[in-house]
């Protein structure tokens, strides 16, 4: 169980639209990340999160995470510095205005992976991103590739289609995403996700020309 928190109240950015890239494990959005970071490289960016737990050994300040501690960090959302936020096993994560600025001052289009509660919540503020869904073709495909990854014990593989039964359900809502993509076909979904981003990615490669 964890509390979100999110400022209501988000000054428009100056730089490229971030995207905001939900769906659950299984659907394939790192496949398609992948695939559209390798095409269009030195478009896009992601933000570096912030976290309260410690470091992993041959993990960086300011590359991997910024570790901060639980005061600098609840002091911040308190104060409305983060589009999102989370609490996982005692430890707080969350993406603060700051990073996702960082990446647009570089005139890249920042790449946010936000589970379907923060969606709603970055809703509420004037980000402004393009909101994608990248979804599986039935719950049962998500299953198999689930399984198949041998990654998961059957506890957790249970709450994984769960949590993507509800998520799918809660982005029928009208409104929400701007797109949804069924991933059955790769070569498919990979070109909505690119048609989506074109005009935004044409806009950074004109900029950098000019």
């Amino acid at each position: 169980m964890y509390v979100r928190f999110i400022s209501r109240l988000f000054s428009a950015m100056a730089g490229p639209r971030p995207v905001v890239m939900s769906g659950p494990s299984g659907a394939g959005k790192s496949t398609l990340l992948k695939k559209l970071l390798k095409e269009f490289d030195g478009v896009f960016g992601f933000s570096v999160s912030h976290t309260t737990r410690n470091p992993r050994p041959g993990e960086e300040n300011g590359k991997d995470y910024h570790y901060v501690t639980r005061e600098v960090m609840q002091a911040a959302v308190a104060n409305g510095e983060f589009v999102e936020n989370a609490e996982f096993s005692g430890n707080m994560y969350g993406t603060s205005k700051a990073a996702v600025q960082a990446v647009q001052a570089k005139n890249l289009i920042c790449i946010l992976d936000i589970d379907m509660q923060g969606v709603k919540n970055i809703k509420r503020t004037n980000l402004n991103p393009i909101y994608v869904s990248i979804q599986a073709p039935s719950m049962d495909i998500l299953e198999k590739r689930l399984r198949d990854r041998k990654t998961e014990s059957e506890e957790s593989l249970q709450k994984r289609l769960h949590a993507a039964k509800v998520d799918v359900e809660i982005s029928k809502e009208p409104g929400l995403f701007d797109v949804i993509i069924i991933n059955d076909d790769l070569d498919t979904a990979y070109g909505k996700l690119k048609d989506t981003l074109l005009e935004e990615i044409q806009k950074v490669r004109d900029t950098n020309k000019s």
